[in-house]
C-alpha cells in the first residue's frame, strides 16, 4: 500500500479523483505528466492510477506520467455527449464509468463537476491528506529541489555581483554608466535562470524604505549605504520543483540601524536553525524567534517581524508545513525555509532566507552562499 492509498483508506473512500491541468500542483505531483488542458485522475487502491487525456495527448502522456493512460474516446465520452450537451454532465458520466462508490476529491475540484457525480455517487472532499502527504520529500524529490537551488545562487550571485561592481553617481548606483535599478538587477537575473531552464515571477528587488513592505518586488533606482533586500524563488521547468531564498545586502556603509537589525536576524535565524529536528513543533520555533527579537528590543505585529518564520518548499514554493503560530510538528524529509525579518517604514528592512531538509537530529541546509550585508 503506498501512501496515497493511506489516504484513500484513512478517508473510508474506494478511489481518489482529480480533474485538473497540470498547473495545478497536486495532479502534476500524483501523475507527473504536465499539459496546460484539465484532465482526469483516479487511482484506486493498490494501482498506479489512471489518466484520462485527449487522443493527442495520449502518446506523450504514456511517455511522462507514472499513471496508465486512457483516451476520453476509449473512456466513452464522444457517445455520451451524442445524448448529454452538458459537458460537466457528459464528464461526470464518463467518470462513472470508470470508478464509484465514495469518490475522495481535494477541495479545488470543480463543483459543477462535484454536484454532478454526486448524482450517482459519494463525494468526499480531502481536506489535508495530499498536503500533508507532500510535505515529505523522496530522495529524488530532494535532487530536484537542491538542483534547483543550485540555479537560485547563480541568480543571486548575478545580483550581488552588479551591485557590487557599481559606483556611486548623482546620488545613486551605476553600472557601465547606465543606472543600476530594480528592474535592470532583475531582469539580468532572469536571464540568468533562462538559461538554466528556470522561470520565476515576481523576483524582489527592494532598495531602503520600499524593502520595509516585505514582497514589495521594488522599482526604480538602486541608492549607496541602503538595504538592498533581494527574494527569489525559481521553478525548474522540466521537474516542475521551485526553491527560495533572500538575501539583504548595502553598497558602501549602513547605518547603524540596519546594521544592528541585520545582526538580529542573523542571530534569530542562527536560533531557529538550532532548534529544528523532527519532533520539533513550528509553532513554538517561530515563537523562540518572537521572544529572541522582542529581547533585543524589536517587536512584531505592524512592524518588526510581521510574518512566519518560515515555510515548506517543493512543487509550490509555499505549502506545507509552517513555521509560523499555528505550525504542526516537523517530520524527517520536510524540506523549508527560515526567513527571519524585520522591518521599519522609516528604516528599511532586512530578511535572510535559507531552504534545508528537517533531518532527525537538525536541519540539513541546502543553500551555500555566503550572508554578507555591506559590499
Amino acid at each position: 500500500m503506498d501512501a496515497l492509498d493511506k489516504v484513500i483508506e484513512a478517508a473510508g473512500a474506494d478511489v481518489y479523483l482529480m480533474y485538473a491541468s497540470s498547473q495545478d500542483p497536486d495532479i502534476r505531483y500524483l501523475t507527473g505528466f504536465t499539459t496546460s488542458d484539465p484532465f482526469v485522475y483516479f487511482k484506486r487502491r493498490n494501482d498506479r492510477g489512471t489518466v484520462i487525456v485527449s487522443h493527442m495527448e495520449a502518446a506523450r502522456a504514456a511517455r511522462e506520467s507514472k499513471a496508465a493512460v486512457m483516451t476520453r474516446t476509449s473512456a466513452g465520452l464522444p457517445e455520451i455527449l451524442k445524448r448529454e450537451s452538458n459537458l460537466w454532465k457528459a464528464t461526470a458520466m464518463m467518470i462513472a464509468g470508470q470508478v464509484g462508490g465514495k469518490i475522495l476529491v481535494p477541495p479545488t475540484f470543480p463543483f459543477a463537476l462535484a454536484r454532478a457525480l454526486s448524482e450517482t455517487c459519494t463525494i468526499i472532499v480531502d481536506e489535508n491528506g495530499l498536503a500533508s502527504l507532500r510535505a515529505v520529500k523522496s530522495p529524488k524529490e530532494i535532487r530536484f529541489i537542491r538542483q534547483v537551488q543550485k540555479c537560485t545562487e547563480q541568480a543571486i550571485d548575478t545580483a550581488i555581483t552588479m551591485i557590487r561592481r557599481s559606483r556611486v553617481k548623482s546620488g545613486k548606483l551605476s553600472l557601465g554608466n547606465k543606472p543600476l535599478t530594480s528592474e535592470r538587477v532583475r531582469s539580468e537575473m532572469h536571464k540568468t535562470l533562462i538559461g538554466l531552464e528556470c522561470r520565476t515571477t515576481d523576483t524582489i528587488v527592494a532598495c531602503g524604505k520600499t524593502a520595509a513592505i516585505p514582497h514589495a518586488v521594488g522599482n526604480g533606482p538602486l541608492f549607496p549605504d541602503e538595504p538592498i533586500v533581494i527574494d527569489l524563488f525559481p521553478q525548474d521547468e522540466k521537474t516542475g520543483y521551485y526553491s527560495d531564498m533572500t538575501r539583504t545586502v548595502v553598497k558602501g556603509e549602513a547605518v547603524p540601524e540596519i546594521r544592528d537589525m541585520y545582526e538580529a536576524v542573523t542571530e534569530a535565524h542562527d536560533l531557529a536553525v538550532s532548534e529544528i529536528r523532527a519532533g520539533a513543533i513550528g509553532a513554538e520555533i517561530h515563537q523562540s524567534v518572537i521572544e529572541f527579537f522582542s529581547d533585543r528590543g524589536y517587536g512584531n505585529g505592524t512592524k518588526g517581524f510581521v510574518h512566519n518564520l518560515g515555510h515548506g518548499v517543493g512543487i509550490e514554493v509555499h505549502e506545507a508545513p509552517s513555521l509560523g503560530p499555528f505550525g504542526g510538528k516537523l517530520l524527517a524529509g520536510n524540506v523549508i525555509t527560515i526567513e527571519p525579518g524585520l522591518y521599519y517604514p522609516k528604516i528599511g528592512g532586512v530578511r535572510i532566507e535559507d531552504i534545508g531538509m528537517v533531518t532527525a537530529r537538525g536541519f540539513n541546509r541546502f543553500t551555500n552562499y555566503p550572508r554578507e550585508l555591506e559590499l
